[in-house]
């Protein structure tokens, strides 16, 4: 590789690759949000899918493409800061879709689609409360919901409570609990998976060609 190439990797151009929801298509809550959860039962194949990805950026990298500081750009240090803590890695939205794509592979992704429902929810205006909130609990508190978070008795009672007069922060106490359960439990694993690993070492290899 050309001196001049860059260390890290254009986002603009996935070709194959496939990401879970952002905020802004979680508004879209009817079809995404309310999938049968039966059809999660999928092969753990989201690793090979990294190599993948990364093998077919590799042209790219060889081009001798400068290096921009634009958004769609995933660099070294960028990758290592979400190992500080899972607050930093969700903050970053290239973090959020490897994180998510993680959790299926665990088949928990509807703890950081509920978290990102969540978050899109709490910047909604106030005439759409009502509307977005019965969607997210259906899709995700309620005790038959598709895709059921796993949160206390006591806490999805609260919610349900809340819900009838909803406010922008109706479902900040089962937020929490679910940010906890990923902090705590998928988080670790995520630190310790082939996915996190192998994406932070071909980086780091490619910044040294």
């Amino acid at each position: 590789m050309r001196a001049g190439a860059t260390s890290a990797l254009r986002l603009d151009a996935m070709p194959g690759m496939f990401f879970s929801a952002s905020p802004k298509e979680l508004k879209g809550t009817d079809h995404s949000l309310l999938e049968d959860k039966t059809q999660k039962r999928r092969p753990k194949t989201f690793g090979m899918d990294v190599k993948a990805y990364l093998r077919s950026m590799l042209p790219h990298l060889e081009s001798g493409m400068k290096p921009s500081k634009s958004k769609d750009i995933l660099s070294v240090d960028e990758v290592m800061q979400w190992s500080q803590s899972l607050e930093k890695l969700l903050a970053n939205q290239t973090g959020q879709d490897v994180f998510g794509n993680f959790l299926k592979s665990e088949f928990s992704e509807e703890n950081i689609e509920f978290w990102l429902a969540c978050e899109d929810y709490k910047k909604t205006e106030s005439d759409l409360l009502h509307c977005k909130a019965e969607k997210i609990y259906k899709a995700f508190v309620q005790s038959d919901a598709a895709k059921q978070i796993n949160i206390d008795f006591r806490t999805r009672e609260s919610t349900a409570k809340k819900i009838k007069a909803p406010t922008p922060t109706c479902f900040d106490e089962a937020q929490k609990v679910i940010y906890t359960l990923m902090e705590k439990d998928s988080y670790p694993r995520f630190l310790k998976s082939n996915t996190y690993l192998n994406l932070l070492n071909d980086l780091q290899a490619n910044s040294l060609k």
